[in-house]
């Protein structure tokens, strides 16, 4: 098989002639269809996170086509369609795993970071980690749901009953999660990059009430706070507009140094929390929920062996919606795919 390979840290990926992986037991032999790029990616690329598999295979919004399984496989056949997470593998004994927090076990491996992921031609998950895809989403408006549409959604479940939202940093997930808090009723403010106005109009698109730099204050103090760029001096700038009471989450796996900042912007029972990772119960939920807001996911596709530019483009905020490399002709399609560079 064809792969985009990282063999060292800040290093261009390289596109590798590959064996074809072999499905151990428990395990899916798929044929990607596509992978999306998140910026989780580019954090291992950088070595922002610093344990990675190297020479590893990125990639962990993965869509694909079983063609083989392993031994004990039931969940799945050949021909069925599934997506893979950022999780990929927990230990299933710990007292985490134990009590529905698996996304915390100190075991866990993650797709594209200890696990070969999804800028490959082929690829292999544990089938216990994998999800059904709807058939009302084509292989690269799916793949976004898998990394930027559960941890958004996660983040989300963390706002608690928020009637306000602040969403920071307007990328493929607050793009996502923007139309479930409208489906859910919710009102929705949305900060970007300061001078991003093409950020801000997509955001007004998908219905935001208003959308200025993450430099401004909003018009009315909001009720939580989603974080998703992975900028520390955020943290501060949402604590002051959130009003008494209100929730801060920091969505994202890795984030700048964190300012000091005065008590009386945390006075009054504000609270800030961390979301990591996902569980399988997240991703059987919001898979079943996303059909039926519905999402609609605006992807920008790649070919594989455009991965680098697809990770340099995300890195400075040349797209909205999200990234996704298409690694092959023979994925499921609808037709409302648009390319915006």
């Amino acid at each position: 098989m064809k792969a985009m390979v990282l063999e060292a840290v800040g290093n261009p990926l390289v596109l590798r002639d590959l064996p074809d992986p072999v499905p151990g037991p428990g395990q899916l032999l798929l044929r990607v269809g596509a992978c999306a790029v998140c910026r989780t990616d580019l954090h291992v690329f950088d070595g922002d996170l610093t344990e990675p598999n190297l020479p590893l295979i990125l990639g962990h919004e993965i869509v694909g086509t079983v063609i083989g399984v392993g031994e004990g496989v039931e969940r799945y056949a050949p021909g069925d369609r599934v997506g893979v997470p950022w999780l990929g593998w927990t230990c299933g004994e710990c007292s985490y795993c134990k009590t529905g927090r698996e996304n915390l076990c100190a075991e866990a491996r993650f797709t594209g970071y200890q696990l070969n992921g999804g800028y490959a031609e082929l690829a292999v998950a544990d089938e216990r980690f994998s999800f059904p895809i709807a058939d009302s989403f084509s292989d690269s408006e799916a793949a976004p749901l898998l990394c930027a549409g559960l941890i958004g959604h996660r983040s989300l479940v963390a706002a608690g009953n928020a009637r306000t939202l602040g969403l920071y940093g307007f990328g493929a997930a607050a793009h996502i999660v923007a139309q479930v808090a409208l489906y859910e009723g919710r009102r929705l403010f949305a900060f970007t990059r300061p001078g991003d106005s093409q950020a801000q109009d997509f955001a007004r698109t998908l219905g935001a009430e208003w959308a200025g730099s993450s430099e401004e204050a909003p018009p009315e103090p909001l009720d939580a706070a989603i974080i998703f760029a992975p900028v520390g001096s955020l943290v501060p700038a949402a604590l002051k507009a959130v009003a008494p009471g209100g929730m801060v989450v920091c969505a994202g796996i890795h984030m700048s140094e964190i300012p000091a900042f005065p008590y009386d912007i945390l006075w009054m029972e504000r609270s800030i929390c961390s979301v990591a990772n996902l569980t399988r119960r997240d991703g059987e939920q919001f898979m079943a929920l996303a059909p039926k807001v519905p999402v609609k996911t605006h992807a920008i596709e790649y070919r594989l062996d455009q991965a680098n530019e697809a990770l340099e483009d995300l890195r400075n905020g040349r797209f909205s919606g999200a990234a996704v490399l298409r690694t092959s002709n023979n994925e499921h399609r609808t037709s409302n795919l648009q390319r915006e560079v």
